[in-house]
C-alpha cells in the first residue's frame, strides 16, 4: 500500500479531488498555506495500492496547471533610502507530490 500526498493550488483543487472521485480514489483534503508565497493550498491523501499510483499522479499531471503570476520583490532604491517594490514573474501552480510505502491501514 502506498500514500500519495498530492500539494496543489487552490485554484486546481476541485479539479483534482473531482477526478479522483470520478477514478473511485477517496482522499482527505487538508487546507494548507504555502511558505514561498503563503498563498493557499489543498494537500490531498490518497492511500492506493502499489499498481495504482501511477494513474493517481496521472490525475495531478492532468489537473494541475503551472501559470505566471506578478508578485512584489523589495529591492534597495538608490536614492533617498526609500525601498521599491519591482514586480517579479513567477511560476506557480503545478502539483508537488510525496509518495510513501504504508505499513499498515486502517478504516474503521
Amino acid at each position: 500500500m502506498k500514500l500519495v500526498i498530492g500539494i496543489v493550488s487552490d485554484a486546481d483543487a476541485s479539479a483534482v479531488l473531482s477526478q479522483l472521485n470520478r477514478a473511485h480514489f477517496m482522499a482527505t483534503k487538508l487546507a494548507t498555506t504555502g511558505g514561498f508565497l503563503r498563498s493557499g493550498n489543498v494537500t490531498l491523501l490518497v492511500g492506493v495500492e502499489e499498481n495504482e499510483v501511477s494513474e493517481v499522479i496521472g490525475i495531478f499531471k492532468e489537473h494541475c496547471s503551472k501559470r505566471s503570476q506578478y508578485t512584489a520583490a523589495a529591492a534597495p532604491f538608490a536614492g533617498d533610502g526609500f525601498i521599491s517594490s519591482a514586480p517579479v514573474e513567477i511560476t506557480v501552480g503545478g502539483a508537488t507530490i510525496f509518495v510513501l510505502d504504508i505499513d499498515e491501514f486502517y478504516k474503521l
